[in-house]
């Protein structure tokens, strides 16, 4: 059963877990589940999907109940007055702390034009564990929430690979062998990008609306492993 985080007659949302395709597409296996046929199980009506998460990322997933929803959502996304904040941890220690990334990206189609992209972030903690890789006998990372300011395709995950902080977990754009250190020291077998809160105006009466999205056990063990529980953004708690 897919978690609802809320639902009303315009709009359904959904904490989408990591590794479920949303719908299907050219980047997914025809046999693979899919989020809205899921969902269709446990919500009556036609579903449109307002907007995409990437397979492997987790989070806040909002769905329209109609088509004409789903335009008035999307003209939100596309004038940029959604606010989406993730949560995520990257390899290595971000310097600065605090800034934006700009540099622009091309669509799912890497030979396309490039477009404008800028993701604002901000680390949250740090932590050295004491696990030899390579030619380094700790290795550092960092708990940082993000937040796109355009939505290109997996922006924040060529962001910071971009910056040589790539998100631990993410098989196409990260390092594997910091993918394989959480896998076989943390039980990590995810990409850790959680797409944890999202505000819109309710397509309805325009009220404005903030849905959070909880973290999963791997999440958990992890904040608890690096003592980050207490440094979790108070938008990254339960819905409005």
């Amino acid at each position: 059963m897919l978690d609802i985080l809320y639902q009303d007659d315009d709009i359904v949302a959904v904490n989408k877990p990591a590794n479920l395709a949303v719908h299907r597409s050219k980047f997914v296996g025809p046999d693979d589940a899919f989020l809205i046929d899921l969902l269709r199980e446990q919500v009556e009506g036609r579903l449109h999907l307002a907007h995409r998460l990437d397979r492997a990322t987790s989070g806040v997933l909002l769905v329209a109940r109609s088509s004409e929803v789903a335009a008035q959502l999307g003209e939100q996304f596309m004038g940029r007055s959604v606010r989406k904040r993730y949560l995520a941890v990257v390899r290595g220690w971000p310097d600065p702390a605090e800034g934006t990334v700009d540099y622009p990206l091309p669509g799912s189609r890497d030979t396309g034009p490039r477009k404008d992209a800028r993701t604002d972030y901000r680390c949250l903690a740090t932590v050295e564990v004491d696990i030899p890789l390579g030619r380094y006998e700790k290795q550092r990372y960092a708990f940082l929430a993000a937040e796109p300011q355009t939505g290109r395709f997996r922006q924040i995950r060529k962001h910071f690979a971009h910056i040589h902080h790539p998100i631990v977990g993410d098989s196409q754009h990260g390092r594997g062998d910091h993918n394989r250190l959480f896998k076989q020291h943390f039980a990590s077998h995810r990409l850790l990008l959680h797409a944890a809160s999202l505000s819109f105006a309710h397509p309805g009466d325009g009220r404005a609306v903030t849905l959070n999205a909880s973290l999963d056990d791997t999440w958990n063990r992890l904040l608890e492993r690096f003592g980050w529980q207490n440094v979790l953004p108070a938008w990254a708690g339960a819905a409005d």
